[in-house]
């Protein structure tokens, strides 16, 4: 199977060590990871999601991000059109897109402790959908 990543470079500390075990994960699923790709933050992943589903070698996208709650509700913003975008570009290609972001309402020191689940679920959940995809079409 051939995924393509897509990480946040918003909080980097937390992303590039998602990124770190992404990679870990798809090594021991044998999965080849055929692109990765970095975007300015979680907001601006599904212009950059819809061109990788688009190609022939993607079978699925994992998004890495993490959302980290401010003085505002601006993370519940950017949370919900990132999740509602990569939703509806999954039902577009009939391609799995994981949510492998953290957040919203989250603090820092909850998006270091997610960096491990929230990295190898997003890795697990696109082997999945890809999985019972190809069963129920048959």
């Amino acid at each position: 199977m051939n995924i393509a990543i897509v990480v946040s470079e918003f909080n980097e500390e937390v992303t590039s060590r998602m990124l770190s075990v992404a990679k870990e994960k798809a090594d021991s699923m044998k999965l080849k990871i055929s692109y990765i790709t970095m975007v300015p933050g979680a907001y601006d992943m599904p212009i950059i999601v819809d061109s990788l589903l688009n190609k022939k070698d993607v079978d699925a996208v994992v998004t890495l991000g993490a959302i980290i709650k401010g003085q505002t509700k601006h993370d519940e913003v950017i949370s919900h059109a990132a999740a509602r975008s990569l939703t509806d570009l999954s039902l577009k290609y009939q391609k799995p897109v994981s949510l492998g972001i953290s957040g919203p309402g989250m603090q820092e020191r909850h998006a270091y402790a997610r960096i491990r689940p929230v990295a190898e679920r997003a890795v697990e959940a696109v082997v999945k959908i890809s999985e019972e995809l190809k069963r129920i079409q048959k």
